[in-house]
């Protein structure tokens, strides 16, 4: 049996014709099964949806309770039998609740990775290796340059400065979903005690995750401090919020952005962020390139990123390789910082 047989990229996302599903689709179908809850991934109106309960939860929040027709909900290691093929989640390692996808079937297992990274975050399950015979992984940061380094010296940047400079806000630019939470976290290791103050966009989804038993320690929203509580403070927010008019209300604010891509530092600039801070919820070149080399796999399919230099390096290491196109895909924009219903600041 080929793989295409099994799944076939279609102009609406990955296709499973034995189960009459796609994965991730990019528009409303009949069936979809979800790998994680950013809005590149995880869209309304689908008749049935597939995921795990956490990524459920999130949609739910995100879209409201009618977001499909019907879901389903499958826990890590279940599998389910869907037409004539196996389908069971692993963790991801990505944000809460984010699943690579196997799909097997007569013998052939195809694991669809979504969005991961294969190093620890104390707010999500760690990604799990799958052996397989065709892995399609992601490719957000598939360029040599991009190689992550320590969260943790990240992190000692950010309180270097705020001791720095006492009478300055701090504000960290973090995706809604993930990134702020995983950031919070990080912030804790490293023995700040202090409350850290949210953005009301990042107050829903930061709070499902204290719900669901992560300790974040003491949270406030900026919107119920005044400007002299602040400063000092380490305030977290979304990207699009660093250069926005609810920012001038902090004292002599220092932006900080907290994404993979603050490795350019050209984009930094462009950006006017003082404090970049390389913190990325998806795997590196390196990252990439190992847990390729680890699933055993003989057949590579790269996907939503930078797709040609992992052909390569695949190709090169003597494995077949192809890149998928798809399109409707990409890192958690910032459509993914605002709530359905919107959000007060």
């Amino acid at each position: 049996m080929r793989p295409e047989e099994i799944l076939l990229p279609t102009s609406a996302g990955l296709y499973c014709g034995l189960g009459g599903f796609h994965i991730d689709p990019t528009r409303p179908v009949d069936k979809a099964v979800i790998t994680h809850g950013h809005s590149d991934h995880a869209r309304p109106g689908h008749g049935n949806v597939l995921a795990t309960p956490e990524t459920l939860d999130l949609m739910r929040l995100r879209y409201g309770d009618n977001f499909a027709g019907s879901v389903q909900a499958a826990r890590y290691g279940e599998s389910l039998s869907i037409g004539g093929a196996t389908v069971t989640f692993h963790p991801a390692g990505h944000v809460l609740g984010s699943a690579q996808v196997a799909v097997e079937h007569d013998g052939l297992r195809i694991v669809a990775s979504g969005d991961y990274k294969d190093v620890a975050d104390p707010t999500c399950a760690p990604f799990e290796l799958v052996p397989c015979d065709v892995f399609i992984t992601e490719a957000t940061f598939g360029l040599p340059v991009f190689r992550h380094g320590d969260p943790d010296g990240e992190i000692a940047k950010l309180l270097r400065s705020a001791a720095l400079f006492p009478e300055r806000a701090h504000l960290v630019g973090a995706y809604s979903l993930g990134k702020a939470q995983r950031v919070i976290a990080l912030i804790r290791k490293a023995g700040y005690a202090q409350p850290i103050y949210l953005h009301g966009a990042l107050e829903t989804i930061t709070r499902y995750y204290q719900d669901r038993g992560i300790a974040l320690g003491a949270l406030r929203l900026a919107r119920d401090a005044d400007k002299a509580e602040l400063a000092g403070a380490i305030v977290l927010c979304p990207p699009s919020a660093l250069n926005d008019l609810w920012s001038r209300r902090f004292p002599d604010p220092v932006t900080a952005f907290a994404s993979g891509w603050m490795r350019v530092r050209a984009r930094a600039r462009q950006r006017g962020i003082a404090l970049p801070l390389v913190i990325s919820d998806h795997a590196d070149w390196d990252g990439l390139t190992a847990t390729i080399a680890a699933t055993g796999a003989a057949e590579v399919w790269v996907t939503h990123g930078q797709e040609d230099a992992l052909v390569h390096f695949s190709v090169t290491h003597g494995l077949a390789a192809r890149p998928l196109a798809l399109v409707g895909y990409g890192d958690e924009d910032e459509t993914d910082d605002t709530m359905a219903g919107g959000a007060t600041p």
